[in-house]
């Protein structure tokens, strides 16, 4: 039953040589890596205009300079990163990039940054997405922490029935958000040029009191808010080889795209705003929207291309997690095939998706959810810290790729990367320092946290692999063998096992822990009949404890024979049926973990099985 479930919900499995078959064309790419940037355009205005109405309904002026220069940061960064692609077409992105030009340090740190982003990009997309439904389904804005878990939910089985699939699911949505955002700015440039004194009146309450004047400092601080836009960037130099051949020209060309839809939206959006006073609307206020669904509801009316582009909005903004589902597997994979990560993230599953990095995303991503509650606004102070940082790394070392290797027209590439390295660096301070109160901190503080776990885990392997390697001196050394057979009791499953132990050495002994003194009886009584010429050992428990006496006898074994080995074999009868398995007590399990930490001990299940002739 249980591989006839895991068939249905994940496809049959795929064989290596179809990975091939498994590369994605520019249309379902687009889709896949790209859905979080674009999708960020549903909350990077409205993310601006709340850092700016608490200088009052003035200070909305200067939101749309600040889009304007998020644009232009933009189009540095995505320039800079088409550098990347086409020099590391291996994938990998800012921690491949880092690694090899600025050493481990900085390699790490890149890809502790971008795993954090990744995993709060899954927790505000999904947020959002659910923000944005209950913009006009304000009865279930109770249940948002639930509706963001089930979602994850569904994008995480998406993600393992393998990459076409998810990018067949995900295009329609993508392609639709897109058509129907590019028509909201088109009709509300339309309308503002067709009615110039066009406004959208803000309900009752949702003006906050003045808490502020406009500072620098408040307008770095909607600059931070803003750069939300941008994140999402990185994801398809990340994933440079889920392309088709060639790989770096379609990922290229899938990224200038990306930048562009990214751009010419978000800048029309800030713009519309911008013209027609938009008043962001506190969540907590009576009648919550969001800046775009408010835009919409003036530029479309209740027409259905209103509530085609809310749902489209609220099916993008859950899905463009999906681009945290493309990177965060790779990048984890790349990081465990360095041993900076356990080695179960490497592997690639049935379905030719990283299984286990995209399950491990999941979680994180929906514990997240529940200790935000599934607020927007308080995960979004956490979001782009890590990002930007991995910006400035990448940049860096491309940096130095270029001045190092010296390829034709590395001066260019080298002065491109340099302006994105400095920008993105000021990004990441202006970022840091603004957010930092507001949950930012955490983000700082786990960065090297994770650093330190990952030389962590590569000490250990490191040590391991010193461990297990053959040396010149090292030989193959025979050893005796004592077989010890766990017998509980008597009956028909442990007879195999005695004939078994038999097999493997002329030392066998059979061993039971007396915990009930009748069966101990009734057992020496038939071992004669039924024994096979075997000894049987007793041993006292006095506490009716297994393990407590079994490890006293191995000690004592073992000094009888210094360089023996002793096999410990544990009968088991396996019921016909799975439910049967309940009734019955797991003491050789629990045995053989025990013995598991025990040196020079071998264990094995003997198996007999009930019901079969």
């Amino acid at each position: 039953m249980v591989f006839l479930l895991r068939r249905l919900l994940f496809g049959s499995p795929l064989p290596t040589w179809r990975m091939a078959h498994e590369r994605l064309p520019k249309v379902l790419a687009l889709p896949i890596f790209a859905s979080d940037a674009l999708s960020s355009v549903a909350y990077a205005t409205e993310e601006i205009l709340l850092a700016l109405i608490i200088a009052g309904t003035a200070a909305l002026s200067h939101s749309l300079p600040v889009a304007i220069a998020i644009v232009a940061l933009l189009a540095i960064v995505a320039t800079s990163y088409r550098q990347t692609i086409f020099a590391y077409p291996s994938g990998g992105g800012s921690y491949v990039v880092a690694k090899e030009n600025l050493g481990d340090g900085a390699g790490l740190t890149a890809g502790a940054a971008l795993m954090i982003d990744y995993t709060l990009t899954v927790a505000v997309s999904v947020a959002a997405g659910v923000a944005a439904i209950t913009s006009f389904l304000p009865a279930w804005h109770p249940y948002r922490v639930h509706l963001g878990i089930v979602a994850v939910g569904l994008i995480t089985l998406a993600n393992m029935r393998g990459v076409r699939e998810s990018g067949l699911l995900f295009a329609l949505p993508t392609y639709t958000f897109v058509a129907s955002a590019l028509a909201l700015v088109a009709v509300g440039i339309y309308r503002l040029i067709q009615n110039p004194a066009l406004t959208i009146p803000p309900p009752p309450g949702a003006i906050p009191p003045i808490t502020h004047g406009i500072t620098l400092f408040l307008i770095l601080r909607a600059f931070s808010g803003g750069c939300a836009a941008m994140t999402g960037t990185e994801a398809i130099s990340n994933g440079v080889p889920a392309f088709r051949p060639p790989e770096a020209r379609n990922a290229a060309a899938t990224l200038a795209w990306m930048a562009l839809l990214l751009g010419v939206i978000f800048l029309g959006v800030s713009y519309i705003a911008w013209r027609t006073h938009v008043v962001p609307i506190n969540p907590d206020v009576p009648g919550y929207q969001t800046v775009v669904s408010q835009i919409a509801r003036v530029m479309f009316g209740r027409s259905w291309l209103y509530y085609l582009l809310q749902i489209a909005t609220a099916l993008i903004l859950i899905l463009a997690a999906n681009t945290s589902f493309a990177g965060f597997p790779r990048l984890a994979s790349i990081m465990a095939r360095d041993r900076y990560l356990p080695r179960q993230l490497y592997n690639l599953g049935d379905r030719l998706v990283f299984s286990n990095g995209i399950l491990l995303l999941a979680l994180l991503a929906s514990v997240l959810i529940a200790v935000f509650h599934g607020e927007t606004h308080a995960l979004i102070p956490l979001y782009a810290v890590g990002v930007f940082l991995s910006f400035t790394l990448s940049q860096a070392g491309m940096v130095r790729h270029s001045v190092r290797l010296r390829t034709p027209g590395w001066r260019r590439s080298a002065v491109i990367s340099a302006v994105g390295a400095i920008s993105t660096a000021v990004v990441t301070l202006v970022i840091a320092s603004t957010k930092f109160i507001l949950g930012a901190w955490i983000v700082v503080l786990l960065i090297p946290c994770f650093v330190y776990l990952f030389m962590k885990i590569h000490g250990h392997y490191v040590e391991l692999g010193d461990e297990l390697r053959l040396m010149p001196e090292d030989r193959f050394v025979p050893t005796s063998n004592t077989v010890l057979v766990l017998t509980p009791s008597l009956h028909k499953g442990i007879l195999p096992a005695l004939e078994y132990a038999k097999g493997l050495s002329s030392d066998v002994r059979a061993v039971h822990i007396d915990t009930d003194p009748l069966d101990s009886s009734l057992l020496e009584e038939r071992w004669e009949t039924w024994g096979g010429g075997i000894p049987l050992v007793v041993l006292e428990s006095p506490y009716r404890s297994l393990a407590g006496p079994l490890l006293e006898y191995l000690e004592e074994v073992k000094r009888e024979k210094p360089n023996n080995v002793v096999t410990v074999i544990i009968p088991e009868f396996v019921a016909p049926k799975w439910w049967h398995r309940l009734l019955h007590n797991q003491s050789g399990l629990m045995l053989k973990f025990r013995l598991l930490f025990v040196p020079d001990v071998v264990t094995t299940n003997v198996r007999y099985y009930v019901g079969r002739r």
